[in-house]
């Protein structure tokens, strides 16, 4: 078969963000299938193809996957208004690939929910069979953060979420929630089925070398983040909890936060204006780069601003990140992640808005590193039996070829 699959922020293992669509697409190719990505050039993201664009496009083959790049510059600093204008953008240039591409099949996956777009319009007119992926419930969670407050735009939003998922053939949920999401619009549950994001086993946890940045000792408990630095992470939590430390005294607990996003000037001038000490800040990596710092990590952050929409509608890709290096997690919001976390006793799930509580957890931790090793061999045993990127890979690949 001939897939055609759009994925505006695509990435390899070179890029600082999720690999996601590039694994799928390389157990497709082991598979025998022939693999297109469409996608636009991400901020955060490597492509693989190094030759300079021309008209606004380049193409080239990366691995066995061809890839199709449009010159259309985004990240997480993006203001709202243009980043609706680049995936706008993106859809109209994805629409007339749909349209003049011979495939077997159209893969759309989101975010943004426009990528489902080109899929519409490849299945109603050319009457191929087309697949949508659902990373995130929009506009569910857009209005629930209060992102976007038109009623319009809310409106017209809701019209492609119905719009796409009536027009697929079958859709992939990331999450319990997002799959009871696409329910509630009347779709069968033989079209559904749910393949969360998974753990790169073979990227994270046999790491070699360890990576502690400047400012934290060998004997520091260290707790990370990685991700973007955004409002819907709620990353004042770790400020809040950060501040509460320093000022008990305890200098020995260091938060390492990595990645990029609009609110992360602000985060950094709040931490310098309070003399943060135990807060470091750093630039997006690759993965390579990523495990050595996760080998060198005592704890996995999963941090999310408490909006419930986010409590079973996410598949946050570091949770799998923590799994696949053998860290202990720790969650401040509720909902599927943490009820993992407290089924395999792999971390910490603790109440959200409540940095008092955030200080007291991870001071405790400091005291057991005997603890943190169990839990930590839990959060592995785990990413082995149930979210190794192999084995759902393998369900991706019958799911859309059965």
């Amino acid at each position: 078969m001939h897939i055609l699959y759009f994925h505006q922020h695509f990435s390899t293992p070179k890029g600082s963000t999720g690999t996601r669509s590039y694994e799928m697409s390389k157990k497709l190719v082991a598979n025998g299938h022939k693999v297109t990505i469409v996608c636009g050039s991400y901020a955060g993201g490597h492509t693989g193809l190094q030759k300079p664009f021309n008209g606004g496009v380049r193409k080239g083959t990366v691995e066995d996957i061809d890839i199709i790049e449009f010159d259309l510059a985004y990240s997480n600093s993006t203001g709202l208004a243009m980043r609706a204008w680049l995936f706008f953008l993106f859809a109209l240039r994805a629409i007339h690939v749909a349209l003049f591409t011979k495939a077997d099949l159209v893969f759309a996956t989101s975010t943004p929910l426009t990528a489902g777009i080109p899929g519409i319009v490849a299945r109603w007119i050319k009457g191929t069979p087309f697949v949508f992926e659902v990373r995130d419930l929009w506009p569910e969670l857009p209005r629930e953060m209060k992102v976007i407050t038109n009623p319009v735009i809310l409106a017209m939003m809701g019209f492609l979420e119905w719009a796409s998922y009536k027009s697929a053939h079958r859709l992939i949920g990331l999450s319990p929630g997002i799959v009871e999401g696409i329910k509630r619009h009347d779709i069968n549950d033989d079209k559904i089925t749910l393949i969360p994001n998974g753990c790169d086993l073979d990227v994270f946890g046999d790491s070699k070398e360890i990576w502690r940045p400047e400012g934290v000792n060998p004997d520091d408990l260290m707790a990370v983040f990685t991700g973007t630095h955004g409002s819907a992470n709620g990353l004042d939590a770790v400020l809040d909890t950060a501040n509460i430390l320093q000022d008990q005294g305890h200098n020995n607990i260091k938060f390492v936060l990595i990645g990029q996003g609009k609110l992360k000037p602000n985060l950094q001038e709040r931490a310098k204006k309070e003399a943060l000490n135990n807060v470091i800040f750093l630039d997006p990596v690759s993965k390579i780069e990523l495990a050595k710092l996760m080998a060198g990590a005592d704890i996995g952050m999963q941090i999310l601003a408490n909006i419930p929409a986010f409590y079973y509608g996410t598949s946050p890709n570091k949770f799998f990140d923590y799994l696949s290096a053998g860290l202990p997690i720790m969650t401040n919001y509720p909902g599927w992640v943490a009820d993992l976390i407290a089924e395999h006793e792999c971390g910490y799930a603790i109440s959200p808005e409540d940095p008092k509580i955030f200080a007291q957890t991870i001071y405790r931790a400091s005291l057991d590193k005997g603890a943190l090793a169990n839990m930590g061999a839990n959060s592995r045993c785990l990413a082995n039996e149930r979210f190794s990127r192999d084995m759902l890979a393998n369900e991706f690949v019958k799911w859309l070829t059965k």
